[in-house]
């Protein structure tokens, strides 16, 4: 196999193909890696039925509206000299976090949440305005060591429904550690969710990745999928190439992975030594497909955050799936325009699951009883998703939905396709803030890296591109 790539990328993630991108913008011969037949790796989507359904993709985070210079999103299309048209972005009508009955409304605007924090925690908006002033500085400074977010809150606010609600969207949105995430990831997070916002393009995730996959093919980068890596060539602590699962062999001086620490490690023959810091918090999702569109029913959100207890906890379940939080999305909810409809109205629910438990049922049961068991959890989470957008709205006139088709994925899906362990989509909770694994010429993207989200992996990948061209 050709020995010239000044880089090869394992995994055509959003991360993978914005390091190819950014890399083959100054002429460097790229290849990226790709075990599976569809790029987009955490997100990406599936075809069912005649019908493609996006999977990870609820919201693309980060959003700004025209004419703001100084933000993540407009780095990214700078950097990937793509226009903010091509996204085709939509912004989110309005977000809802519930907990034990309490409910917060949010919009991109963020005076609107600003206004609900006012209005319902009259005694801590001073507290809650200087915790504002605290993120709005911080400037992201890889930490050696962890520092609580939750914490910070605590002794910030003094109020526990208060931490709760602004922890819940983004633990759910980015936490890879039970009950709590690092300051910096915190403080990134929620510039993304509350100050910038939310959106999504028309088409969903596929516009991103054919515009990701034509600009890097544009400039002459070179893709191969259904190509698994079967492990890095390591000696004297330096990379020398790839054997790939059909046996043939790659050399290469540079290598991004995009794949995750912990399996990245196992490539590098470290897998034992590294599958203690595996992540264990994985989501299991029913996606739903509706006869009427959710406005139809009298349900305008976009995104909701749901907690049925009187604290939030952000913890693997005992059982399957946890029983009392989770999110809802409905994806028709976002401002495409008058002109613009979605064919069908779609109602996705995402809870946290037990990856242990699924996979038991799996080699214990065998694959019928794990259909049926995804069958079943799958008829369960819809019925709690009407659940609670009945609780939220409950003037509106009570229709039973047309069910149209109804799926669900586990955490083993999660594994099966994107080969992260558990099937933890947040990855490992101890992040390699630098990008730089302990073997001269190989360097982490994506997840693992601490950057989160659609804007973050492609940021991410930009990163550490750049760090590669400052090195040739």
């Amino acid at each position: 196999m050709d020995k010239n790539y000044h880089s090869v990328i394992i995994g055509a993630g959003m991360s993978g193909l914005a390091a190819g991108i950014r890399l083959a913008q100054y002429g460097k011969r790229v290849l990226i890696l790709e075990k599976h037949h569809l790029v987009g790796g955490l997100n990406s989507f599936y075809s069912r039925l005649g019908r493609k359904f996006d999977v990870g993709l609820h919201a693309v985070t980060n959003f700004v509206r025209q004419g703001i210079q100084h933000s993540p999103l407009n780095r990214i299309l700078r950097q990937l000299r793509i226009t903010r048209e091509l996204f085709d972005l939509c912004e989110q009508n309005i977000s809802r976090i519930l907990i034990g009955g309490q409910v917060l409304c949010f919009t991109n605007d963020f005076s609107c949440f600003e206004q609900q924090v006012a209005e319902q925690f009259p005694q801590r908006i001073d507290a809650f305005l200087q915790l504002l002033i605290r993120i709005r500085q911080e400037e992201f400074q890889p930490l050696e060591s962890f520092v609580s977010a939750r914490k910070i809150l605590e002794e910030q606010l003094q109020c526990p429904r208060l931490e709760d609600i602004l922890l819940m969207p983004i633990l759910f949105y980015g936490g890879s550690r039970e009950d709590d995430i690092d300051w910096p990831s915190f403080s990134i997070l929620f510039r993304s969710i509350f100050l910038e916002g939310f959106a999504r393009p028309f088409e969903g995730i596929r516009r991103i990745l054919r515009l990701l996959t034509q600009r890097f093919r544009e400039l002459g980068g070179e893709r191969r999928m259904r190509c698994a890596v079967e492990s890095i060539d390591i000696q004297e602590k330096k990379v020398r190439g790839l054997i790939l699962q059909d046996g043939s062999y790659l050399a290469a001086e540079h290598i991004l992975s995009s794949i995750g620490y912990v399996e990245t490690m196992r490539l590098c023959g470290q897998g034992d030594a590294a599958l203690a810091s595996a992540g264990k918090l994985a989501f299991c999702e029913s996606i739903a497909v509706l006869k009427e569109e959710p406005r139809e029913l009298g349900w305008d959100d976009t995104i909701v955050f749901f907690e049925e207890q009187e604290r939030f906890h952000y913890r693997q379940p005992t059982g399957l799936v946890g029983p009392s939080s989770g999110l809802l999305c409905l994806p028709n909810n976002y401002r495409y325009g008058l002109d613009r409809r979605l064919p069908e109205g779609i109602l996705r629910i995402t809870q946290l699951a037990n990856a242990t438990r699924w996979k038991a049922i799996l080699a214990d049961e065998g694959p019928e009883a794990y259909a049926q068991a995804k069958r079943e959890q799958a008829h369960a989470l819809f019925e709690k998703a009407q659940s609670i957008l009945r609780f939220l709205h409950p003037s509106a006139e009570v229709k039973t939905p047309q069910l149209l088709d109804l799926d669900a994925f586990t955490p083993y899906t999660f594994e099966r396709f994107t080969g992260h362990i558990n099937g933890a989509i947040y990855g490992t909770p101890h992040k390699v803030f630098s990008g730089q694994l302990p073997f001269e010429g190989l360097q982490l993207c994506g997840t693992d890296q601490g950057y989160l989200g659609i804007i973050g992996s492609m940021l991410s990948g930009i990163s550490i591109a750049n760090q590669h061209l400052r090195r040739s």
